[in-house]
This record gives C-alpha cells, sequence and structure tokens, in this order.
C-alpha cells in the first residue's frame, strides 16, 4: 500500500477561491470550510510543506484572509491516521468501481472520534473495501448522526471523491429525509436560518446570524393527532441541520437528545401511545433518499431507503388513533 499512496494515481490537484463571505476567518478555518473532506491538520500539513498555497504564497494558518483569495492544493495523498479494518455489516443498496451507496442504521457512528475509537462506519468500510484507504476520510463525503438512519454515498476513487464533494458544494446531490415531528403542520414551508456552533454548548448547533447559511424544506407526508411526517429536502448540509431548523419552528424532532426538550405526549391519555413514544430514544429521521449525478457515466442516480423497522413501527402506532 505504501509504493500505491506514493504514486500518481493518489495525488491531488485542488483549487478553489475563498470566498467573501469568509472575510475576517483564521486562514485554517476558512481552508476546513473550503474543505471539507480534508481534516485540519492535513490541510495544516500541506500548507506548511508549500504543498498549499495562497496566491503563490504560503503563509500561517492564523493569518486573517479578505476573501477572493486563490486557493491550489498540490499534493500526495498519504494516509491520515491509524484508522483499521474491522468486519462490521453493511447494508450495501448499490456499488461499482466508483461508488459505493449504503444504509447505514441507528447506533453506527460515521468516522472515529472522542469516546468512538472504533466500530465505525468508516472502520467498516476499511475492511469492505481496502483500497478505501487511499481516499480521503475513506471516501466518506458527507455524514449522518450516530442515530440517523439512512443513505450514504462513498466514493471509491480519487476522481469520484472529487465529483461527489463538487456535487455536495454546488448542492447538485439531492437528499431527502422523513422526520417525524412534534405538533401539526398544515402546509409545507422553508425555514431558510443560519447555523453555527452554540455559545454555551459545544456538542450542540444553534441558529445564529454570524452562521453559515442553511436551507430546508419541508412538505408534509402525513398528519397525526400531535405530530407530523415531513419530507425534508436540504439545500446545504450543515450539521444537525433538520434537527436545528425544526426545532427552532417549534416542531421539534421526536426522540431527539439534543434538541427536542422534555417528553411531549398527546393529549387524550392513550398509553399505547404513550408507551410507544417513551419507549422511541434517538432522533425519528430517515435519509430516504439520494440523486446524485454518476462521477464516471455522468447518468442521474436515484436510490431510496425502506423506513427502518422502530420508524415504521411508531407510525404505526400513532396511525391507531388519528391520522390524515
Amino acid at each position: 500500500m505504501d509504493s500505491l499512496l506514493k504514486s500518481d494515481q493518489f495525488r491531488i490537484h485542488r483549487e478553489a477561491v475563498i470566498p467573501q463571505e469568509s472575510a475576517g476567518q483564521r486562514l485554517d478555518q476558512a481552508l476546513a470550510t473550503l474543505f471539507p473532506e480534508y481534516s485540519r491538520a492535513r490541510l495544516q500539513r500541506w500548507l506548511k510543506a508549500g504543498m498549499l498555497v495562497v496566491d503563490d504564497t504560503s503563509p500561517k494558518g492564523r493569518t486573517p484572509v479578505q476573501g477572493g483569495e486563490h486557493i491550489v492544493i498540490d499534493a500526495e495523498l498519504e494516509q491520515e491516521g491509524p484508522v483499521l479494518a474491522e468486519s462490521i455489516p453493511l447494508d450495501v443498496v448499490a456499488e461499482d468501481d466508483d461508488v459505493l451507496v449504503l444504509n447505514k442504521p441507528a447506533g453506527l457512528v460515521v468516522h472515529p472520534g472522542a469516546g468512538n475509537p472504533d466500530g465505525t462506519l468508516q472502520n467498516a468500510l476499511l475492511h469492505h473495501a481496502p483500497s478505501l484507504a487511499a481516499i480521503p476520510r475513506s471516501g466518506i463525503v458527507h455524514r449522518l448522526d450516530r442515530d440517523t438512519t439512512g443513505l450514504m454515498v462513498v466514493a471509491k476513487t480519487l476522481t469520484a471523491h472529487a465529483a461527489l464533494v463538487e456535487q455536495l458544494q454546488t448542492r447538485s446531490m439531492g437528499r431527502e429525509y422523513l422526520a417525524l415531528v412534534n405538533g401539526q403542520f398544515t402546509a409545507g414551508g422553508t425555514v431558510d436560518a443560519p447555523l453555527g456552533r452554540h455559545p454555551r454548548d459545544r456538542l450542540r448547533m444553534a441558529v445564529r446570524n454570524d452562521g453559515k447559511p442553511a436551507v430546508t424544506h419541508y412538505r408534509m407526508v402525513e398528519r397525526f393527532a400531535a405530530h407530523t411526517l415531513l419530507r425534508c429536502k436540504l439545500e446545504s448540509g450543515r450539521t444537525h441541520q433538520i434537527r436545528v431548523h425544526m426545532a427552532s419552528i417549534q416542531h421539534p424532532i421526536v426522540g431527539d437528545p439534543l434538541y427536542g426538550g422534555r417528553l411531549r405526549l398527546p393529549p387524550g391519555g392513550d398509553e399505547t401511545i404513550n408507551q410507544a413514544l417513551r419507549s422511541f430514544s434517538r432522533q425519528a429521521l430517515h435519509a430516504e433518499a439520494l440523486t446524485l449525478i454518476h462521477p464516471q457515466t455522468g447518468e442521474t442516480c436515484r436510490w431510496e431507503a425502506p423506513m427502518p423497522a422502530d420508524f415504521a413501527q411508531l407510525l404505526e402506532v400513532l396511525r391507531g388513533v388519528h391520522s390524515s
């Protein structure tokens, strides 16, 4: 593998321009936003080694940016760190030489990190396809929260990786989610509210005037006595976006441990429904559909993943009373 990592096959060339809205940020922060597929540590190494240049210079990471700077990366793609392959079952929906589409279950963390050094999707992918060790983050180009279920796409080549990242950044990749929220809606709508890190709780995100632009479109799928099933479509892809946006309009996702607040039981005292809501201990959010342009063939591809059993069972219980 070491010899492969040193070949031209695993060199990358990327160019980008720092957007004006990043003006005033530190360079390392702006680069992390511009190239989210690479870790900050890797970007810093490239900057120090002269493999990442800013207007033909190599400034320090703490240097503030003005916006409009031209970034060029011409680097050798070394392995990020000691992420080990582990035999963890994967629900593969589709796979070819360029992409892998999978249906992530609840409880599976995407990347190793503090508190989750192993047992993650990245560990599983390296066992499934060892060649992914040469791709940034083992080919993972977007994430789902630990307890969010549904479709994810993984790039199996550097060419596919660059193409999929570009589709994410240009918002040409379509992602649709099913979300069961508290309260009733009478119509669909849009939440257009910038998101950033919560000022006091670093585990949470929040609507902030100085946050990154975030837009979520939603429409009704089914309405219950005290809940609504929504189909949400992302125009951007921020951390916890749907969860924060729904909570911000006073319709948090059922079971959400971070943004849902205390358990809301519907009026009427139906114990079957109350017990079902009490026992559903994760956010009721499922990435149902994924649409993208295949990086090799140029064809538009779409996949759908069925709702997981626990989510479907909760809806059946809610249908036992009133739905419309």
